[in-house]
């Protein structure tokens, strides 16, 4: 789960890291008055979409008069702001955060990641901070430090300084320093993120050491810890699709094929993903329905793939372990009546009951295509897809 920049400059705050004062603001009189109430000669105006690079999508603006806060807040509010992370179709700004002004001497770059392989807490930093940074980490890796933290034992002042050295916070500014990432290690540990990004963060005139901006992704497995959290979801940034398959604890992601997958099992999923694309096709959905699948929730599954106007044809791909081959039978042909499906559908099954499930998928009456292999039922998808175009 994501939340936007203001939600999370609250967090840092709560934390002990020095934000900028900002209000968040849903209409342009609200952006006009937020910046009469921060007062100063100049003011940010910011994009609040759950995606990077907003300042080189135009999503970000300066402004030096109260009539150019309306201006700017006019111009992005309600915008269709495309940016590295949204595709092109971009994503639509209902919020603005309005921010005072900084003074920047130097842009900085810290995040805290989990590190799967070292079971620690990755703790990295780079002195080219800004709208750049993955172009940094691409071409000068030798640019990004990390330090790697033990959870029993935490994040040492030691660590802390030893990173802010090496990204180039000053002598005079590390105990600056050493607070926010003390803070951020904290707050990124206690409320179960995934990661917590701040980019940039600035050294100002002053020698203060300020975040600027505050990225947050959060373990959805652990949600369920932290009802604040939750409290923050913002449903306009997702996927309709996603939210529906989510009610019924199916993991969708929609993609940009037109092959429709329904799998039991995230590495069957990707595998059956990558088996299409090998013959040719592209999938149009990662589904997972996991071991313990019903029938309704293979019929919910089938009604949120069908949703997705660019699906020609389906393939159910199932291992029947945990799951019965039978029962994921009895949903694909009571969800295929249930929708009246009219695109082609390839059933590929294996395992328990899986001769009963067969049957059933026979006796149906429905026009489904058999496979046995994973390349053949591929090879048949790709293939029904291509005639459904035509």
């Amino acid at each position: 789960m994501k939340i936007h920049e203001y939600q999370g400059k609250d967090i840092l705050r709560r934390y002990g890291v020095a934000v900028p004062r900002g209000i968040p603001c849903f209409s342009v009189d609200e952006a006009v008055k937020a910046a009469g109430e921060l007062g100063g000669p100049v003011w940010v105006v910011k994009a609040q979409i759950h995606a990077g690079g907003r300042g080189k999508g135009g999503g970000v603006k300066l402004a030096k008069s109260l009539d150019e806060v309306k201006t700017l807040a006019g111009q992005i509010l309600g915008m269709q702001l495309v940016t590295h992370q949204t595709g092109p179709g971009g994503q639509k700004v209902r919020r603005l955060l309005i921010e005072e002004g900084a003074d920047i001497r130097k842009e900085l770059y810290v995040a805290v990641v989990t590190d799967r392989v070292s079971q620690k807490v990755c703790l990295m930093g780079s002195s080219e901070g800004g709208m750049d940074i993955e172009q940094v980490a691409e071409t000068q890796p030798e640019k990004i430090h990390k330090v790697f933290v033990d959870p029993l034992t935490g994040l040492s002042d030691a660590q802390a300084d030893e990173l802010a050295t090496k990204i180039g916070v000053p002598s005079e500014s590390l105990p600056a320093a050493r607070a926010v990432l003390h803070g951020l290690y904290k707050a990124f540990w206690e409320t179960d993120a995934s990661l917590a990004e701040i980019n940039p963060l600035i050294l100002t005139g002053e020698g203060k050491v300020i975040a600027l901006d505050a990225k947050w992704n959060f373990d959805s497995n652990a949600l369920f810890r932290h009802p604040e959290i939750v409290e923050m979801r913002d449903l306009d940034e997702e996927d309709p699709a996603e939210i529906e398959a989510s009610k019924f604890d199916l993991a969708y992601i929609q993609l940009d094929g037109n092959i429709g997958c329904l799998v039991n099992g995230a590495g069957l999923a990707m595998a059956t993903m990558d088996t299409i694309k090998l013959f040719g096709g592209e999938p149009a959905n990662f589904l997972d329905v996991g071991g313990g699948a019903t029938t309704e929730k293979v019929t919910e599954a089938f009604k949120i793939m069908l949703s997705n106007p660019k699906v020609q044809a389906i393939l159910v791909n199932i291992f029947g372990g945990i799951m019965r081959c039978d029962v994921i039978a009895e949903g694909v042909v009571s969800a295929s009546r249930a929708v009246g499906l009219k695109v082609p559908l390839v059933v590929r099954m294996k395992g328990t009951n899986e001769d009963l499930g067969k049957k059933i998928l026979a006796e149906s009456g429905l026009p489904i295509i058999a496979a046995d292999t994973m390349a053949q039922a591929a090879e048949r998808v790709v293939a029904a897809a291509a005639k459904a175009a035509h």
